[in-house]
């Protein structure tokens, strides 16, 4: 299986980090290595001292396609869950003032924590799906659907024409504006809608 990821997909959280907005969706890659399954707590690696969390929506692809048109993409993915794109935003700086690529800021043990999945079925409307992200039982990311730059049928069909998605590959779907370091002790819970699917500490 392979982490597929969007980046730059809510304008406010372009914003917040002065990028410019693309035409296209921005897709990188994380290794399986960097899930983090199941609750277990997030390790705060010594390479860094500035990681921040990204909390986002991410679909579980159903089946084996590629190039997909959009008005099927629906037929590739039948999970919605939660997850956190971790960045070790101090690597990621480093690499983009030397242009070099920044996969170890993105792909690094543990980057990507996901919880639970809820069926497509229990949505009415996958264009209109709250989530959000707390941190020591404070709000720290709150999103919508309805605010993507690219929905997920869009991001389906582009991501399709490059990479075979199979089955069980996940994509994280991009981060709403919020964004900010994590610290040792801190509890993380990543909710759609009012239900908690995500829980983990760092450690």
């Amino acid at each position: 299986m392979k982490i597929i990821c969007i980046g730059r997909n809510y304008a406010a959280h372009i914003e917040e980090l002065k990028n410019e907005t693309p035409g296209d969706p921005v897709v990188f890659l994380k290794p399986d290595t960097a899930l983090l399954k199941n609750g277990m707590p997030f390790f705060y690696p010594d390479f860094s001292k500035d990681i921040h969390h990204e909390g986002e929506l991410v679909l579980k692809i159903s089946k084996e396609g590629k190039y997909i048109q959009e008005k099927f993409a629906h037929r590739y993915f039948e999970e919605i869950g939660f997850g956190v794109d971790f960045t070790a935003r101090d690597l990621q700086a480093q690499c983009k003032a030397k242009g070099l690529p920044w996969e170890i800021a993105k792909g690094f043990n543990g980057a990507a924590p996901i919880g639970k999945f809820r069926a497509v079925s229990d949505f009415e409307d996958l264009g209109n799906i709250d989530f959000h992200l707390n941190i020591n039982g404070e709000t720290r990311q709150k999103g919508n659907t309805s605010l993507m730059l690219f929905d997920f049928g869009t991001i389906i069909a582009y991501v399709s024409q490059f990479f075979t998605l199979k089955k069980g590959d996940l994509i994280f779907t991009g981060t709403p504006a919020g964004v900010g370091p994590v610290q040792v002790g801190d509890q993380l819970e990543g909710f759609i809608g009012t239900e908690k699917l995500l829980d983990f500490e760092v450690k």
